[in-house]
This record gives structure tokens, C-alpha cells and sequence, in this order.
């Protein structure tokens, strides 16, 4: 045992007289109202800690001093991650020099280097046993020590901790629950020196924490569901409280359980705050119903929600549930998203549910959200559920065209040509990236070579069937003229990217080809349609569409031998296993091709088979 005399008992009062102002100041700052005056009371509290850290660190460790000094410690700890709204490599080294310090009272510091945290630990636990006086701030440190393993996944680490906390030689991190559950902090004496967070408090952080984490980390089903469960019932702020119950209710969607999970949504949207999360994860639940009405309700409100800056209250001055969370990544179910991201879903799928009207006028509320100035003039694809600023302009033209807006939508198309005709000297290049899959700007030729596509479905909604010829042509010369002509570079590429390009080019060239075929067709020019059809099966040769309307043609040109030859292709096919692909086209390319569907062609094979094989039975 240590013989060092401690410092006098004034000095020890004044010490801690100073601690238990300086957590008074972080409450009086906690209760402001102002958030500079906040600030500044908090800063001033933390380095006001840091001074009186130094002060207690500076003289040699003394059992009757440390009590007050691992108190410290643990207040310039809590303060110090709340206001960095995290931990930093910094709390480790005040962890470490507080355990250290106790075991320079027991002598059994030994060299510095060869000693981890854990074994550090081990020491001081076991020497706490005859230092009882300490237990309270020992477990209020170990509570932190805890706090920051949670927070960087070190969780083998952190149940190697509550093991030895509770006693326990048995257990793994799979127990971690049980271990958190078990742990019984002491109580904190009536006189003893002023706490910014109890180990008790800390407890119930972690608790909340790990189950949280457990169950929205997770696959979706049974466990995770528990585990939110078990991170409801616990110390919950309302923002968490409210990822909690959204992400209950996607679990139990995923489960086939959509009641229970619409209960559990209402719960989250009666938190008052974060109402993103839920309202989206309620538009997916109600397209799962096949409820579109209040799926659309549901994104609305999201728009709405996301449209109003809230007064977001200030963050406690302690260790809080948010704290030892992950970042919430774009693509996991609790990420909402921005108000334009939010506005591109609502109006895509009023497109997709042919509400047209509503579609373009969403998209123009969009559009003009995204061009105020603070959106960047181009960027590529992100991850869902964001759009990107060309294929907005695509979705918002064929939206226009779709609602009999054809003059607005050429409005749309030539403000996006005017974005895209620097690109024009480049697109050789940039075919070579598309097929390739390389990074950039890889749509940019399906975006430039679409723009003209949908020019001329406007022009031929409004009847001038010279421009929407015009137009078509157009396209089809961007398409041929600057696709290489090493075939074999875009088909060794197994990139996703490279096919998905791949899919969209082909079936834009025979959307191009389909339309101004049937332009051909209206003013009865048959052979040149004949060969727009032939060229579009030739590119697309899974694209039934254009394999019914060369059908139609050749029947029409009374070219019977090829149509019948056609007509036993396109049966053989239809007893084909369809192509799975794990990719989709792009919605202004699917509105397109929609446009372009023989309405008759059920009616047109029926006849068809009827006519052939009423000859071979006589």
C-alpha cells in the first residue's frame, strides 16, 4: 500500500467545492435557452474540469483523494464527448491515466507499455476490493469505458468488462444482453461529490443502445424484432424512441405482419419529431397493401415534413442513446432521405400509378426546387432513393407528355439539351465509359439521345409529324453515331454498370426506331416502317412490342411467308422461360416504351393462329 500523505482537508474541500460548481455551471447551461450562451457556459465548464484534472493529476495519487478525482475525471469525460457529440481517441487516454492512478495508490502500476486496457482493468477491479470507497466512480468510469467499446464495436471487449464488473468468469459477447442486464452498479453516497451522469444512468444508455443497435443492425425477423422491443422498453429519448418503433415496423413488414407493423408506425408519428423515417416506411408498407391513395397520403406528408425546418432541441450536456449509435447510412430503412429526394419519389410513383397530372405537376415543383441555385448542375446517380438532375428532367418531360403537356415538355427537354450540348464533342468517350462501367458520367449519351426521343413524342402529340420524325432520326444518329464498333469490348464487361447501360441502350434504339416507324405508319409510308421494325428487332431482339408491330406491317405489305415465318418466332418464344433480371429500366425509358404498345396485339396473334392454322388442317 501507498504511505503518501494525503493533501491537507481543506484542499480536498476546495477541490471538490470546485467540481460541484463546475457541474452546476453544465446544468445552468443545459436549462439555457440561448444556444451561444449554452456554448459558452459548456466550454467554459470543460476547461474549467480540465484545469481542476490537471491540478488533481499533478500531485502524487492518494487513496483519499481519489474518490473526488475519478469523479472528475468521469465529468470531464461526459462533457468533453457530448459537446464533440462523440468519442475520440482523447477519452481513451483519460480512461487509461484514471486506472492507472489507481493502481499507483497499490503499487502495481509496473512498465506502461505492456499493460492494454483490459488487463488495466482486470488490476483495478481486483484491487478495488480493498478500496470500497471507490467502487461508485470506479463503475461510473467503467460505464464510459463501456459507452466508448459500444460505440467503436468492440463488444468482445465490452462483455469481458461487465464479466468481471458482475463477477462472472463465464460468458462470451453473444451474452452481452444478460451481462448489461446483470450489472448492478452501487449506489452514489448522499455526500458524495456532484455527478454529471451516475453509473446507473449510464447503464440504462447502454442497454438501450445495444438492443437498439442489435435489432436495426441486424437481418429482418424474429431477433431483431426482440431486440427493439427490448430498446423500447428501455430509457428511450423521443428521437430514438420514434427509429425505434419505425424500425419494428419494418421488421414486422418483412415479416408478413403489416397490422402489428402500421401500430408501431402510428406510435413512432406520435413522437412529434423525425417524422421522415416513419412516414416513409408507412408509403412502403401501404404499397406492399396495394393501398396507393394512402401510400401517396404517407409521401406527401413526408414532402411536407421535410419541407419544415424544426426547432431541433439541443442535445443533453451527457452520454445519450443517439451517441452510441451508428451513422445512419442512405441505404438502410431509417434514412429518409432530403425534400427533393423525397419530392422525386412522391412524383415517380405518381407516374409509375398513372396519376399523370399529379406527376407533372410534382415534377415541376422538382424541378424548380433543385435549380434555386443550391443543387450542383450535374452529378452522377446516387444511391437510392435521390435522383439526379438529368434523369429528373427525363422523368418530368415524359410526366408532361403523359398528362398531354407536350408544349411544357419540350420546354423541359431544351432546357436539358442546353445542359447537355457541352457534352456533345465527348460522347464517343463517354460510350466507352457507359459500356465499360467506369465512373463520371456514364448516362450521359442515354441521357442526351433520350432528350430527343422525347422531343419527338411530344411533337407527335401535337401533331407535327415532320419535327417528331426529326427528332427520332436525331437520336437514332446520336445512338449509331457514337456507340464503338468494338462490340466485344461491352460484352466482356461484367460489370453491373456496364450491362445495365448495356439493357438501356438497346431498348432506347428500338423505342426510337418503334416510333418513328409508326410515324412511317400514319402517313402510310409501310416500307419505311418495314425497315424501323426490322432494324429495332435486329437491336432489341427480346422486344416483343417491335416484333408485333413488324408483324403488323408485313401483313399489311401482304408479305405472308415472313409474317407467318414471325408468327411461329414470336409463339415459339412465348414457351421460353423468361429472363430474370435483377436490374430495371429507367422510368422515363419504361413511360416511353409504354406509349408505344400495340393496344390490339392479343387480338392481332389470335388472328394470326387462326389464319395459319386453319390451312394445314384442310
Amino acid at each position: 500500500m501507498s504511505h503518501q500523505t494525503p493533501p491537507d482537508s481543506s484542499c480536498l474541500d476546495l477541490w471538490r467545492e470546485k467540481n460541484d460548481q463546475l457541474v452546476r455551471q453544465v446544468k445552468v447551461a443545459q436549462d439555457s435557452g440561448l444556444s451561444l450562451r449554452r456554448q459558452q457556459l459548456a466550454q467554459d465548464a470543460l476547461e474549467g474540469l480540465r484545469e481542476l484534472l490537471c491540478s488533481l493529476q499533478g500531485l502524487p495519487a492518494a487513496v483519499a483523494v481519489l474518490p473526488l478525482e475519478l469523479t472528475v475525471t468521469c465529468n470531464f469525460i461526459i462533457l468533453k464527448t457530448s459537446v464533440a457529440q462523440g468519442f475520440t481517441e482523447d477519452q481513451t487516454q483519460d480512461i487509461q491515466r484514471g486506472l492507472e492512478r489507481v493502481l499507483e495508490t497499490q503499487e502495481q502500476l509496473g512498465p506502461r507499455l505492456e499493460r492494454g486496457l483490459m488487463e488495466l482493468w482486470d488490476s483495478v477491479l481486483h484491487a478495488s476490493s480493498l478500496l470500497l470507497d471507490l467502487l461508485p466512480a470506479l463503475h461510473r468510469l467503467a460505464g464510459l469505458q463501456a459507452a466508448l467499446w459500444l460505440s467503436t464495436d468492440h463488444l468482445r471487449d465490452l462483455a469481458l468488462l461487465l464479466q468481471t464488473l458482475n463477477g462472472s468468469q463465464s460468458g462470451s459477447s453473444e451474452d452481452l444482453l444478460l451481462h448489461l442486464k446483470t450489472w448492478s452498479p452501487p449506489a452514489e453516497e448522499s455526500d458524495a461529490p456532484l455527478t454529471l451522469q451516475d453509473a446507473r444512468g449510464l447503464r440504462d444508455v447502454l442497454l438501450t443502445a445495444f438492443t437498439y443497435r442489435q435489432g436495426q443492425l441486424g437481418s429482418s425477423g424474429l431477433i431483431p424484432s426482440l431486440s427493439l422491443h427490448e430498446a423500447a422498453s428501455g430509457l428511450c429519448p423521443r428521437p430514438v424512441l420514434v427509429q425505434v418503433y419505425t424500425a419494428l415496423g419494418t421488421c414486422l413488414r418483412k415479416m408478413g405482419n403489416p397490422q402489428r407493423a402500421l401500430v408501431y408506425l402510428v406510435e413512432a408519428l406520435k413522437g412529434g419529431s423525425a417524422l421522415g423515417p416513419p412516414l416513409l416506411e408507412a408509403s412502403r408498407l401501404y404499397q406492399q397493401l396495394g393501398d396507393t391513395a394512402a401510400e401517396l397520403e404517407s409521401l406527401e406528408l413526408l414532402v411536407e415534413a421535410l419541407s419544415v425546418t424544426h426547432s431541433s432541441e439541443a442535445p443533453q450536456l451527457l452520454i445519450e442513446v443517439e451517441l452510441l449509435l451508428p451513422r445512419l447510412d442512405p441505404a438502410l430503412p431509417l434514412h429518409c432521405g432530403t425534400q427533393s429526394q423525397a419530392k422525386h419519389l412522391l412524383a415517380s410513383r405518381c407516374l409509375q400509378t398513372g396519376r399523370a397530372e399529379d406527376a407533372a405537376e410534382h415534377y415541376l415543383d422538382l424541378l424548380a426546387l433543385l435549380l434555386d441555385g443550391s443543387e450542383p448542375r450535374f452529378a452522377p446517380p446516387p444511391s437510392p432513393p435521390g435522383p439526379c438532375m438529368p434523369e429528373v428532367f427525363l422523368e418530368a418531360a415524359a410526366a408532361l407528355i403523359q398528362a398531354g403537356r407536350a408544349q411544357d415538355a419540350l420546354t423541359v427537354c431544351e432546357e436539358l439539351l442546353s445542359r447537355t450540348s457541352f457534352l456533345l464533342p465527348k460522347m464517343s468517350q463517354l460510350w466507352k465509359g457507359a459500356r465499360k462501367g467506369t465512373k463520371g458520367l456514364p448516362h450521359c449519351p442515354l441521357w442526351v439521345s433520350a432528350t430527343h426521343l422525347l422531343q419527338g413524342q411530344a411533337w407527335v402529340q401535337l401533331g407535327a409529324q415532320k419535327e417528331a420524325v426529326s427528332e427520332f432520326s436525331w437520336c437514332l444518329e446520336l445512338l449509331f453515331r457514337s456507340t464503338p464498333e468494338d462490340k466485344e469490348q461491352g460484352a466482356a464487361s461484367n460489370c453491373e454498370q456496364g450491362c445495365k447501360s448495356e439493357v438501356a441502350l438497346q431498348q432506347l434504339q428500338a423505342a426510337a426506331l418503334i416510333s418513328r416507324g409508326l410515324e412511317w405508319v400514319a402517313c402510310g409510308q409501310d416500307t419505311k416502317a418495314l425497315q424501323d421494325f426490322l432494324l429495332s428487332v435486329q437491336m432489341c431482339p427480346g422486344n416483343r412490342d417491335a416484333s408485333i408491330h413488324l408483324l403488323q406491317t408485313l401483313r399489311r405489305l401482304d408479305r405472308r411467308d415472313e409474317a407467318t415465318a414471325l408468327w411461329w418466332r414470336l409463339e415459339a418464344q412465348t414457351k421460353l422461360p423468361q429472363k430474370d433480371t435483377t436490374w430495371s429500366l429507367p422510368l422515363y425509358l419504361e413511360t416511353c416504351l409504354s406509349w408505344i404498345r400495340p393496344s390490339d396485339h392479343e387480338t392481332l396473334l389470335e388472328e394470326f393462329r387462326t389464319s395459319v392454322l386453319e390451312p394445314r388442317g384442310l
